[in-house]
């Protein structure tokens, strides 16, 4: 039997580690693919974008790894049931699941160094990896001046060539505009041919300038915007030195993405929950016993409303500092006046026309008044309840978008399980190896499980599902499909045989058609 498992182990370790890193690759392509207008023409040197790519492929292991296992395990049964090796096993009466169990070892082992993988090394990975991104993003573009294009890259300074020889270093029809005391076009320079070229230690570019002129507007003495006086300098040879130092790559502080909730462990995760969900109910706690003292009048229009015992049965206007005195009107009565001649009040402010009782015990100045301080009032309190409604909103978010990460950490271990005993039976039953028909199914499968693993995390952290339920909406769904698929594998079922599928089919009908089974 240990010959036997380590011939499975050996069929197995190949196909995985191959797909693993095609998987990987695929990924990473796509990475380029998309940030590639953010990497080309910054001058990044090759360390930096071997920093980078290392970084992007330690994220993508938790979507490189449950392929592999998928595809290698069905490519490894398909060889084994292609060659009528499985055959020959199950002949020498060797069960399925004793041929399976070396790799259901392997698979657990798998899981664990996933989870280790998914708690220790991803955090650290992708906060390597979002900085160096950050930074590289706002990289400017490599120094490079065309010809007849006006080149702003050097901070202050605009710089334009007419022509350029073919060493790259000698220019002609030369006009830089300094823009350094930041007045506009105030000093230009103009030379018929010059040489551009670097410092020694690549910090610096130095223009040396032939046969031009410097003109300066004067724009410090009185009356200049009307006399309008300028100097000019010629000079037979110039130089002009230009500071590179922004075209370096600037590393901003990890510590400042230290925070963010993919970058965190099991044990960081637990605390920031905690912590956040405390914040969140002390703040809503604070915004219910603060909203009603806030709004105190609102309070007694609402007594008057509801009929209930009127503690505070006082109007108070801010602008003059009167108190009026509110006469209740029953209930019934004001849901009636309130429904049948609702509130307008117009626009000059000199009628209120109105049945309100609540209304009738004042002068029309004092009614206007008491309106127009309800409308302000009603509309600082809607704009009130807007903004901390937003608030609540995106606490709360926040709060899912941790516990999302948390689960994360255990979903991709499970994935490895699920999708082994996925595809190690099918590769029994289909008896296929290679490339062709088992990528063909393990993309169909891994297809199944990405899609329904974004439908479930995105309807979760918006709070459309429960968060345990949104996560693991994928390994819910493809853990029957495993079992059932093992179960068929182990008995010997005909699952993909056409005939038997036509007799299941012909029982149907039969049971269903008592005429037609005669």
């Amino acid at each position: 039997m240990k010959k036997i498992y380590l011939f499975i182990l050996k069929s197995y370790l190949g196909p995985f580690g191959m797909t693993f890193f095609i998987a990987l690759f695929i990924l990473l392509m796509q990475f380029l693919w998309k940030y590639i207008d953010d990497l080309v023409g910054k001058g990044l040197d090759t360390y930096t974008i071997s920093q980078l790519l290392f970084y992007a492929s330690a994220t993508f292991v938790p979507m490189a790894l449950p392929l592999a296992v998928l595809l290698s395990s069905l490519m490894t049964f398909g060889n084994l049931g292609e060659h009528y090796e499985l055959v020959a096993l199950k002949a020498a009466g060797i069960s399925v699941w004793k041929i399976m169990r070396p790799l259901i070892y392997l698979s657990f082992l798998l899981s664990i160094l996933a989870f280790i993988f998914s708690n220790n090394v991803l955090p650290v990975a992708n906060l390597k990896f979002q900085s160096l991104l950050y930074d590289v993003r706002q990289q400017k573009l490599a120094f490079n001046i065309n010809e007849g294009v006006f080149y702003n890259g050097i901070n202050n300074y605009i710089i334009r060539v007419g022509e350029k020889a073919r060493d790259g270093r000698t220019i002609y029809d030369v006009k830089i505009y300094d823009h350094t005391d930041r007045q506009g076009n105030i000093s230009v320079t103009t030379a018929k041919s010059g040489v551009m070229e670097m410092s020694p230690d690549q910090k610096s570019l130095i223009f040396t300038l032939f046969d031009g002129f410097s003109y300066n507007d004067i724009v410090n003495t009185r009356n200049y915007k009307d006399d309008r006086p300028f100097e000019r300098t010629e000079f037979s040879e110039q130089r002009i030195k230009f500071d590179l130092s922004d075209f370096d790559l600037a590393r901003t502080q990890e510590d400042l993405f230290k925070s963010h909730y993919t970058m965190l462990n099991i044990g960081q995760l637990n605390t920031f929950i905690d912590s956040l969900e405390l914040k969140f109910d002390d703040r809503k706690e604070r915004y219910n016993q603060n909203f009603l003292k806030r709004f105190q009048y609102l309070t007694t229009i609402d007594t008057a409303y509801t009929g209930k015992k009127n503690t505070k049965p006082a109007v108070t206007l801010a602008k003059t500092d009167t108190t009026y005195a509110v006469t209740k009107p029953t209930k019934k009565k004001l849901k009636k006046e309130m429904l049948t001649s609702p509130l307008k009040v117009e626009k000059s402010g000199d009628t209120i026309p109105t049945k309100w009782p609540i209304l009738e015990n004042f002068t029309k100045s004092d009614q206007s008044d008491i309106v127009n301080l309800a409308l302000a009032a009603g509309r600082t309190t809607r704009d009130n309840i807007v903004f901390n409604k937003n608030d609540f909103i995106f606490q709360a978010e926040n709060i899912r978008k941790h516990e999302w990460v948390w689960h994360k950490k255990f979903t991709l271990s499970f994935a490895c399980l699920i999708l082994f005993f996925v595809g190690a039976p099918m590769g029994a039953i289909i008896r296929k190896g290679g490339l062709g028909l088992p990528v063909v199914i393990s993309v169909l499968f891994f297809v199944i499980y990405h899609v329904t693993s974004i439908f479930g995390e995105k309807s979760a952290k918006v709070g459309d599902l429960d968060m345990f339920f949104g996560v693991w909406l994928s390994s819910i769904i493809l853990l029957p499909i495993g079992f059932f698929l093992t179960f068929k594998a182990t008995t010997d079922a005909p699952l993909l045989d056409a005939d038997s599928w036509r007799k299941m089919f012909r029982r149907i009908v039969k049971r269903g058609n008592p005429i037609a089974g005669k």
